[in-house]
């Protein structure tokens, strides 16, 4: 298989450029699969208390040691209490490679206790403007997150605008996320300047994510234009989203304020109606009127696949997508440029 080094490799020690995005904190299979396929595995930990954390980090490093890939840590701002969370956050800083922020104002404060337990810090950012304050801030890296992602969205500007502005601003690798499906779209996020690319809808519907059957298969049957950029879902978190049409469609068919039960940290509590929470594998109820979440890059989902064949497959057709295209520009042979006409004096003398 043709080699796929760019900065964000050589940084954080991975061999395939592609972060599989945070899913909550009962995702270590997934995590594990990634970080053995060569990637960036990423546990969700906005609700995790230290020893929680320490447990979830206990069973992927012990089944990832030696593997190809790091493991990160995601913080989402809105949840991170420091008095109650920063033990957690040390934990994160101080075992794993990376630990991430999303959705807030990037601030050295948090970079700097990161890069004081060893990790790397990286923030997922939405705007050229947020990116250029998280490397101001000493941030290693950044994720550039554009409006066709799935998930919570942070960002307004479609992917390759937003890529070419960031990669600008910029001396920091670059994760792109939104949309990126396909080795083809994983080489054109490349080429755009990218160093990496965060994936989320596609991990979603791997055999280790922890969400349910039901789920799953409505990503399969999805298309790229039923990913709809909505407000609906807004208790518990109050944020601009892509979801399914369809969640919402089911949502505003019933009246019962509950829809369903789930676990959440641990312990199993009712689904109020618009709750942001996925439907995860033992969630019980009306599956489809919870939230499912998807990004635009949804309509190339046709199957669910082990996560190592995914990272596999598209660090692979990405890297001969790329290879085909230097091969093409070295053997074309541009025409010489006319001469330029010579200068004319008024007067008639040239």
């Amino acid at each position: 298989m043709l080699a796929l080094r760019t900065a964000l490799t050589d940084l954080v020690g991975c061999r395939r450029p592609i972060q599989q995005a945070a899913m909550g904190s009962t995702a270590n299979d997934l995590v594990v699969a990634v970080c053995r396929a060569g990637g960036i595995g990423t546990v969700g930990a906005p609700l995790l208390a230290p020893g929680r954390l320490d447990e979830a980090l206990d069973d992927v490093l012990a089944r990832t040691d030696g593997a190809a890939g790091v493991v990160a840590v995601n913080f989402i701002i809105p949840f991170l209490d420091l008095e109650a969370h920063g033990p957690a956050l040390d934990i994160a800083a101080r075992r794993a490679r990376i630990v991430e922020f999303f959705w807030g104002q990037p601030d050295p404060a948090l970079v700097e206790r990161v890069h004081a337990g060893g990790a790397l810090a990286i923030w997922q950012t939405g705007s050229a403007t947020e990116a250029e304050q998280a490397a101001e801030a000493g941030c290693d890296a950044v994720i550039a997150q554009a409006v066709e992602a799935g998930g919570h969205v942070r960002g307004t500007v479609a992917l390759l605008p937003l890529l070419a502005e960031v990669v600008e601003r910029v001396a920091i690798p670059v994760l792109a996320a939104g949309g990126i499906s396909t080795p083809r779209a994983l080489a054109g996020a490349l080429a755009a300047g990218a160093s990496g690319a965060r994936l989320g809808t596609r991990f979603a519907a791997t055999r280790e994510a922890p969400f349910h059957p039901r789920y799953q298969a409505a990503l399969v049957e999805a298309e790229a234009e039923e990913a709809v950029h909505s407000e609906a879902f807004s208790v518990f978190w109050d944020a601009a989203h892509r979801v399914l049409q369809r969640s919402i469609d089911r949502a505003s068919a019933g009246s019962d304020p509950f829809v369903g039960r789930t676990t959440l940290a641990g312990e199993e509590i009712d689904v109020q109606r618009w709750t942001g929470l996925v439907p995860t594998a033992d969630s019980t109820g009306d599956i489809e009127a919870m939230p499912m979440f998807a990004g635009q890059g949804v309509g190339a989902v046709r199957a669910v696949e082990p996560a190592g064949e995914i990272v596999e497959r598209l660090a692979g057709g990405a890297a001969t997508v790329l290879a085909k295209i230097r091969h093409r520009d070295e053997a074309v042979e541009l025409p010489a440029p006319d001469p330029a006409p010579a200068s004319v004096n008024p007067g008639g003398t040239p």
